[in-house]
């Protein structure tokens, strides 16, 4: 079963997207949630960073969340996720889990008027559409086990590394569900 994280942010099109791949899946809010089900995979969705990270504290998630992902439950974290898998955020001295090997720059395509649409190519998938959002780049690769999957305009978009996917779009804001797919597939 797939926990996709429901404290703040595009959460619902994570679990609509799961639920046409016909995943089972729930939310997760607090720490009653986690214990109640059997977590195969988690979610972690775009949103406002800083706001998720406040809200992972205060809940009481944060530990635990931090606990599973170090032990290798395999993790999508898109936009907001990424910025919260980093280890380093070039433009911010939050930091968060700290467990991907990734350097990221918040808001690097812009603010929210600066959001747009783009088509490109996912290693392992071929193009596909791709929907920005305020979204953070990777900035540096920070250990050769991480694996670059896709670029726009030259930076890093999306990324693995272990048992972590990251995406700099919105893969649940479109009606192609292969970054889903290739995440459930592929850990």
């Amino acid at each position: 079963m797939i926990g996709v994280l429901a404290l703040q942010g595009g959460f619902i099109e994570h679990i609509h997207a799961l639920d046409k791949l016909g995943v089972a899946n729930f939310e997760i809010r607090d720490l009653n949630d986690l214990e109640r089900n059997s977590l195969d995979g988690l979610i972690l969705p775009g949103g406002e960073s800083t706001t998720i990270g406040k809200l992972l504290c205060n809940s009481g998630l944060f530990q635990r969340i931090s606990d599973l992902i170090r032990n290798g439950i395999p993790v999508l974290g898109t936009c907001a996720g990424m910025i919260l898998l980093a280890k380093k955020i070039i433009n911010d001295d939050r930091l968060y889990f700290q467990s991907m090997d990734i350097s990221v720059k918040r808001n690097a395509f812009g603010r929210q008027l600066g959001s747009f649409f783009a088509i490109e190519n996912f290693e392992g998938i071929g193009k596909i559409p791709m929907t920005f959002i305020r979204a953070p780049w990777i900035e540096q690769i920070n250990d050769a086990s991480v694996q670059i999957l896709c670029r726009r305009d030259g930076h890093v978009v999306a990324a693995r590394q272990k048992n972590m996917l990251v995406t700099s779009f919105h893969p649940e804001l479109t009606n192609d569900l292969s970054v889903h797919q290739y995440f459930l597939d592929t850990f």
